[in-house]
């Protein structure tokens, strides 16, 4: 696909995803254990948690301390996905962990997916392209 980037100021790439949560120390912990990074609790400062991620698009938990009027509403439809190589490993990892799984494994020929929410609700997706 060739794409004209002199068409628009706006670069064709993810730069970062912010989830909004309630408890960002309980989250970030909850975060690296689902990525099998090492999670340091001396790391997390209010508003914002970066989780060290090793891809270009980065992953944010923000619990918005800075601003009271806030209200947290979860996603109750699919944030972004997670990549895995195996999607019946992924969801006996998911399901091992004593994640609330949200929709079952779909396979759409060589494509599965299934969803699975966060501690706050919001709706996270695994697929395997």
């Amino acid at each position: 696909m060739n794409i004209n980037t002199n068409a628009s100021p706006i670069s064709c790439k993810i730069n970062n995803v912010f989830i909004h949560v309630s408890d960002l120390k309980k989250s970030s912990e909850w975060y690296c254990n689902l990525l099998g990074i090492p999670f340091n609790e001396d790391h997390i400062e209010s508003p914002v948690f970066n989780i060290p991620l090793p891809s270009e698009t980065g992953l944010t938990l923000d619990d918005h301390s800075f601003d009271p009027g806030f209200k947290l509403n979860p996603s109750d439809h699919v944030l972004f996905n997670f990549f895995v190589e195996d999607i019946n490993e992924a969801y006996d990892f998911i399901v091992g962990k004593q994640i609330t799984i949200t929709k079952e494994i779909e396979r759409i020929g060589d494509f599965a997916y299934f969803n699975f929410s966060d501690l706050d609700g919001n709706i996270l997706m695994i697929c395997n392209n």
